[in-house]
């Protein structure tokens, strides 16, 4: 918890409280006293985090509580839109790669772990696909 609260005091030092305060329309100093890591009487509440968070852009609060519950924040990679036609049928293509994936591994009845290998690698394709397709739907 110490961690977080860390990342919190640092946020708003680092993005000026007088500026981050405003934007969330309560005092500097109110602000300041909220997320002081040494003082108990006062702290933020959910919205005022968010608030926090979306104003300065920062993510080291979101990195803290990833790391608090065992997790790791990593950034997506940008998805570049295509023509249309193009995404959706590449989009197409991919899914039928998950059903081939999968009917073949049903044949015998099992399931390998080299063939759960190959759909899961299928179905990140798949996903793959369709982000570039929202991006090309977005874009179009």
């Amino acid at each position: 918890m110490e961690e977080i609260h860390r990342a919190i005091h640092e946020t708003v030092l680092d993005a000026g409280p007088k500026q981050l305060a405003h934007a969330m329309g309560m005092s500097h100093t109110s602000l300041l006293n909220r997320c002081n890591p040494n003082d108990d009487t006062h702290r933020l509440n959910v919205e005022q985090l968010l608030q926090i968070m979306l104003h300065s852009q920062d993510k080291r609060i979101l990195a803290a509580l990833a790391h608090e519950f065992g997790f790791e924040l990593v950034a997506k990679q940008p998805v570049k839109s295509t023509a249309l036609q193009s995404a959706v049928l590449h989009m197409h293509n991919e899914i039928a790669d998950v059903t081939k994936a999968v009917v073949e591994a049903l044949e015998d009845g099992h399931v390998s772990q080299h063939e759960k290998q190959q759909i899961k690698r299928h179905v990140g394709e798949a996903k793959a696909a369709m982000e570039v397709l929202l991006e090309s739907v977005k874009a179009a």
